[in-house]
């Protein structure tokens, strides 16, 4: 295919694809890198199923185009684990339950990621902010928000189910 040339770090990995240059970063990462944990969702950044971390940042990937990360550094749910395993957020939402269908989780644990990181989430009304532009039909939020906090330390996880 031709068109712009755009190398991304993708979860620790150069990827370097050419496509139009008009793609929104979720286009090039499904269709021309076939990093398929990033879903499609509404389209236009309301429902955080195509969220992503741009250099630790949270991001709709359907509303950025990839030449605009050009370089920059993605990580996606699957950059989220480490050699030893799931991250400690993960463990929590399967700990939690607070996966279900589970359309809606590498948005939420994405968004979860970059939240813990700043260190500044105090509990719950923190968490729930953190999260908004997040859509669940599964979980009622609940789960998620004990997930969370139980890595911040205010409480120990509970079985969501």
């Amino acid at each position: 295919m031709t068109g712009v040339r755009t190398t991304i770090v993708v979860n620790g990995s150069d990827i370097t694809r050419s496509g139009p240059a008009h793609y929104s970063l979720l286009r090039w990462l499904r269709d021309l890198a076939s990093v398929f944990d990033v879903k499609y969702g509404c389209g236009e950044g309301v429902c955080g199923a195509c969220t992503v971390l741009v250099d630790g940042k949270t991001v709709s990937s359907c509303l950025v185009l990839a030449v605009q990360v050009d370089g920059r550094r993605i990580t996606t749910l699957a950059g989220l684990a480490g050699a030893d395993g799931p991250s400690a957020l993960q463990e929590a939402f399967i700990e939690c339950g607070a996966a279900q269908c589970g359309f809606c989780t590498p948005g939420m644990l994405l968004a979860a990621t970059e939240a813990v990181a700043s260190g500044e989430l105090t509990g719950r009304d923190d968490i729930r902010s953190a999260l908004h532009g997040n859509l669940c039909r599964c979980t009622g939020y609940q789960a998620v928000v004990d997930a969370v906090e139980s890595v911040i330390g205010t409480v120990e996880p509970t079985r969501g189910f």
